[in-house]
């Protein structure tokens, strides 16, 4: 079950938050425990077990930590077996059969690999749970005494299937004392539609334009196609994911929890480093606390700053995908980061804004298509073809159709991945004072209206980050 989808919106989530705000305050957190696993085991019947094991198994850690607090080998081994235990388990189910094959591949060899279906939101759950470990090993915050509370944390379906990743440090007070308010549900609600419409109305729309591109023969497809393609990808993952956080952190607001922002228009940055500083904030956050700083961040020479962060960067690709694709593009960004540090943020520094811009937004555009193609050969041919490599055209009737057809969609979308309609809502609130008054009961019912529309009528309806 996904947050667009009918059966959540108009049958999961009226029950859950019925349900929710009927049970006295000192029952809600185990409300929510229950229908985030009943959520889970929609999707996920079997790997349900796997999540309360996660759970269980890290709350006792935590209940060790405390325990032997003044013991510190017991504390070492306490913190290395939850890590090793969570390491395994995400590898085990999100990289067994990439290793296999690449076995099978170097040493020509064809063992067996068993396909096993990806629990959702592995990457996302096993992430909280290690930070809680450490954080909780380092004196951070103090071990959760009451399960259910420490279940709510991990199992918190707003946010489990794709983020954004909290800490539990973060949101263990709200854990604990949280309070519910009309204005409060009344934001989540105007979030979680705004959140649904980017990703319906936006990311949907126009990753029809780059399935109809990415299924052409490639020596078919003119420049100017494979451009407008890509730049299409571009949108759909941008207002997909982010409309997605957008709706976790509306849900979130509808049972009084305050979830990170986890976007803030990447695409207006001028640099690769501030790319990465605006897009999926959570991940970038926990990977620098805890991987890159333990490693030694910068503190211990250049050299090895950028040996820490192409060991960050590479990582972040694979967390992505089992895929040798994501590894690629992991390491392409971390190159230009490193690029970046060593000497062309000083570089850009030195010219005009739009050079910045420019440059970041060719960067990234091209790293899209690293992160699509899951066959490396056929990215590189795409990327030839984008820069004329290849004997292609540079433009063709098909392009000018894609062009007629989705050129309005397109400006659309390049104008909402910009501040410019949040600011403009926020000054004409600021001079009317009207937006407050008719923003949930009018705005929210119509977006609401056009997305079941949609919804109803048209059967793509993909989740680009389901599967990480």
């Amino acid at each position: 079950m996904v947050f667009s989808s009918l059966l959540f919106v108009f049958f999961f989530l009226p029950i859950i938050l019925g349900v929710y705000y009927l049970a006295p305050k000192r029952l809600r957190n185990f409300v929510l425990v229950l229908g985030s696993l009943l959520f889970y085991a929609w999707g996920e019947p079997v790997y349900v077990v796997l999540m309360i094991f996660i759970a269980v198994f890290d709350y006792v850690n935590g209940l060790l930590l405390d325990k032997y607090s003044e013991r510190k080998a017991i504390r070492r081994l306490v913190l290395t077996g939850s890590l090793v235990i969570n390491i395994s388990v995400l590898s085990f189910f999100k990289y067994y059969g990439f290793l296999i094959n690449n076995i099978n591949a170097l040493f020509d060899i064809s063992l067996v690999v068993r396909e096993l279906p990806l629990p959702i939101g592995i990457s996302f759950y096993t992430f909280q749970s290690i930070s809680y470990i450490v954080d909780v090993y380092q004196g951070k915050v103090k071990a959760q005494k009451q399960f259910i509370s420490y279940a709510t944390f991990i199992t918190m379906f707003p946010q489990l299937i794709a983020g954004p990743i909290i800490r539990y440090i973060d949101i263990s007070r709200q854990i604990e004392n949280r309070k519910e308010s009309l204005a409060l549900f009344g934001e989540g609600a105007w979030l979680f539609v705004i959140g649904l419409s980017k990703k319906v109305l936006l990311a949907n729309n126009i990753g029809i334009l780059w399935q109809s591109i990415k299924a052409t023969p490639l020596e078919e497809v003119s420049v100017l196609s494979a451009w407008l393609g890509i730049l299409a990808f571009t949108f759909q993952i941008y207002f997909d994911f982010s409309g997605y956080s957008d709706m976790a952190r509306g849900l979130g607001k509808m049972f009084g929890f305050d979830i990170i922002r986890n976007f803030n228009y990447p695409y207006i940055a001028k640099s690769v480093t501030e790319f990465w500083r605006r897009w999926h904030i959570s991940l970038g956050s926990w990977f620098r606390e805890y991987l890159y700083i333990p490693l030694g961040g910068n503190r211990l020479g250049a050299v090895k700053q950028y040996r820490n962060l192409l060991i960050v960067w590479f990582l972040t690709g694979f967390w992505h995908g089992a895929s040798w694709n994501f590894i690629v593009w992991g390491l392409y960004f971390g190159l230009f980061v490193t690029l970046e540090k060593i000497l062309l943020l000083k570089w850009l520094a030195r010219k005009p804004v739009f050079v910045g811009h420019l440059y970041t937004l060719v960067v990234v555009v091209v790293g899209w298509v690293f992160f699509e193609f899951t066959n490396m050969l056929q990215g590189l041919r795409f990327i030839g073809t984008m820069f004329g490599l290849g004997a292609n055209r540079f433009l063709d009737h098909d392009a000018m159709y894609y062009l007629y057809t989705h050129g309005a969609l397109l400006v659309i979308l390049a104008v909402c991945s910009t501040p410019w309609p949040r600011n403009i809502l926020k000054r004409w609130q600021e001079q009317t004072k009207l937006v407050g008054v008719f923003a949930i009961p009018v705005i929210v019912p119509v977006l609401l209206v056009l997305c079941t529309a949609y919804l109803a009528n048209v059967g793509y309806n993909p989740f680009l980050y389901f599967r990480f």
